[in-house]
């Protein structure tokens, strides 16, 4: 019988749920609530730097987290502390990741919840919002093609639902049929923007239909509407693999950070929600039932504070992190035991488009875990047709033809690491990278620094001029990512080379940009073995010897370098070939620049902030006393690579190295 002396303001049908169950739902959202108050006031006092408030949204992340597996990963936002506290994180780690102390998640190195942990599966935001969605893709994939019978539930505010990543992860899941449950807590404000401002439809759920995909709208407010719809819709989707979009309607009671304050909020719109407390209206409604006694519930917040107290106290106790540059250095790429593979095979001339394709087709061969993806290369075989044949081989499960979305194909790549297995990405362009950037330096190049997590993923990137392609599919942007710690590079100039580097590049835990030059493709050919061989990251080829100066170069470049000492025979150089530029073999420059005495480094990318001036910086700054003449540099125009030939003749800089080269001799 009610106890009419209290106001219920959520109508809650217990949907035959036994007391037990009920009492467990408050308690799940009692502690994380608990634990934000005490947040409030220790940042008030200044003991932590900045807080992202979920009161008044606990229902969905408890609900949802507790209607899913414990073996099924969640990927939260920074509103989401009920995921945290219901998966049974211990809170002097979360305490200590907030403080930024070693035994958090992170080791001082990003904050709140900006992490994720194996061990509980769950994976943390970035603060990009976006990308987690279509990671979430990825690891869905994974469980749908191991027949795992598993839901991944993925986090994101309605802000985020204006960003492309959004509606890029959607698609992907909808067009793949992956098992992902994506949560939108529709909280009225992307910070101070009103949902009017962010969308023109009446409802986010709406969006599903555009996606062909399932939708409901739940009171995000109600813990226990929220975990039966939740708990019914995953076991659907456990039984029927399918994507399902879900919008919780709730709202954010406190600033979207402390600092922001509610100031926009309309004073009557936020004492209505207040009215609709997920917390406070569960209590009263146990009360009420005669499920929660006054001294039990007394009793329960006593134990958690204490709890909460404890935690703290030893999290305050730990000492401060000590900075150690080796440990920092040490951990932004996942330690990678190389091992060489040799070749025992007979060699055949090939050219370098076949050199990939053998890779690849090996690689398949030798990783059951690893799966390719791109635009067109399944049946059509890839815009290079180097996949060509790959589908009869392998299948469409691991041949993956996917829409025209870089963003969330590189985060599903990322997904596919999380879930133990290998990836390797076509951009069909490099240039259509930029489309995908985002995730590239900001989630695959830091998740291992962060939280140790590696991105097993490879991006093929086919690119160069020379071809008339013009300034859309042309590129060399090596540079773009040689900047970027966490991240590896790659850019043969042989087939030879090709081959044994990108079998490198797969095993490779950590994430690879393969530069491939299309100008290469079917211009050179050299005896490649048959069978699968590996060669080391970090070490250069020394191409020809000589004591008159250094030729550095990589790439289509290397060609160019070697045609014009072809037709000045008289001058004797080190031609070096990197073949990776991170890591980069330094050694081998500085060997040869102290014989020589004299340096030229050639790229195709323009010349301003390319790879050639940290090349010659390194040079200046460590072969200073051996050098005969300045370190000289060559690279493109400082323009966008042009259509017509003769203007991309023009730009590119194969012409002005030869005058380049024998000025630097005459120095």
């Amino acid at each position: 019988m009610s106890d009419n002396s209290v106001t219920v303001n959520i109508n809650f049908d217990t949907n035959q749920l036994d007391n037990n169950t009920l009492l467990h739902l408050y308690k799940s959202m009692l502690k994380p609530r608990l634990i934000e108050e005490k947040m409030l006031v220790l940042l008030r006092q200044g003991k932590i730097s900045k807080w992202f408030s979920g009161i008044g949204q606990e229902a969905i992340a408890v609900g949802v987290t507790l209607a899913l597996n414990e073996d099924e990963f969640i990927l939260p936002m920074h509103r989401n502390l009920g995921v945290f506290t219901s998966r049974n994180i211990p809170l002097c780690r979360l305490f200590a990741q907030w403080q930024g102390k070693a035994s958090g998640f992170t080791k001082g190195r990003d904050r709140s919840f900006h992490f994720g942990t194996q061990a509980y599966k769950i994976v943390g935001m970035i603060s990009h919002l976006g990308p987690q969605l279509g990671v979430a893709d990825g690891i869905a994939l994974a469980s749908k093609l191991k027949n795992k019978n598993q839901v991944t539930a993925v986090f994101t505010g309605e802000g985020g639902t204006s960003e492309g990543d959004f509606h890029e992860a959607l698609n992907v899941a909808s067009v793949w049929q992956l098992p992902v449950l994506f949560c939108v807590e529709n909280n009225g404000y992307g910070l101070s923007t009103p949902t009017n401002e962010q969308y023109n439809c009446q409802h986010i759920a709406d969006k599903g239909i555009g996606y062909g995909m399932e939708s409901h709208i739940i009171d995000g407010n109600n813990i226990i509407e929220v975990y039966t719809k939740v708990t019914e819709i995953a076991r659907s989707i456990r039984n029927n693999p399918r994507p399902v979009l879900l919008e919780f309607k709730t709202f954010r009671m406190r600033g979207h950070e402390e600092a922001s304050g509610t100031k926009y909020v309309p004073l009557a719109l936020m004492d209505a929600w207040a009215l609709k407390d997920p917390v406070v209206n569960f209590e009263l409604f146990l009360k009420a039932q005669g499920i929660l006694a006054e001294q039990e519930d007394a009793q329960l917040k006593e134990t958690i504070l204490n709890e909460i107290n404890e935690h703290l106290n030893n999290a305050f106790a730990e000492e401060d992190i000590v900075p150690n540059e080796s440990i920092e250095l040490n951990d932004v790429y996942q330690e990678f035991n190389y091992q060489n593979v040799a070749y025992n095979s007979e060699a055949k001339e090939i050219r370098f488009i076949d050199a990939i394709s053998e890779s690849l087709k090996q690689s398949m061969e030798r990783h059951q875990d690893l799966i390719i993806m791109g635009q067109d290369i399944a049946e059509y075989g890839g815009a290079f047709k180097i996949t060509e044949g790959f589908v009869e081989q392998f299948g469409k499960e691991r041949v993956r033809n996917t829409p025209i979305c870089e963003s969330a194909i590189i985060e599903t790549a990322m997904g596919l690491s999380i879930a133990g297995m290998k990836a390797v990405v076509e951009m069909q362009f490099a240039d259509f990278v930029s489309s995908g950037f985002n995730p590239v330096v900001n989630y695959l190049a830091k998740s291992h620094y962060r939280w140790g997590q590696n991105a097993n993923v490879v991006l093929r990137m086919p690119c160069g001029g020379g071809v008339a392609a013009g300034p859309f599919h042309s590129q060399t942007n090596e540079a773009w990512f040689t900047k970027t710690p966490g991240l590896k590079v790659v850019y043969p100039a042989f087939p030879y080379d090709a081959k044994g580097l990108l079998n490198t590049a797969i095993n490779d835990p950590n994430p690879v940009l393969f530069f491939e030059h299309k100008g290469l493709y079917r211009s050179i050919r050299q005896e490649v073995p048959k069978d699968y061989y590996t060669l080391p990251f970090g070490k250069a080829s020394l191409l020809r010897d000589g004591n008159d100066v250094t030729v550095i170069s990589y790439g289509g470049a290397v060609h160019w370098a070697l045609e014009t000492l072809d037709k000045n025979l008289d001058i004797k150089a080190d031609v070096i070939d990197l073949r990776t530029l991170q890591p980069l073999d330094i050694e081998a420059i500085f060997t040869s620049v102290k014989k020589t005495g004299k340096a030229i480094i050639l790229q195709e990318d323009t010349l301003f902030g390319g790879i050639a001036s940290d090349i010659s910086a390194l040079i200046m700054e460590h072969c200073f006393e051996y050098l005969d003449a300045p370190v000289k540099r060559v690279g493109s125009l400082e323009t966008p690579i042009p259509f017509a030939s003769q203007l991309e003749e023009q730009y590119l800089p194969k012409n002005r190295f030869e005058t380049a080269l024998i000025n630097l001799l005459n120095y």
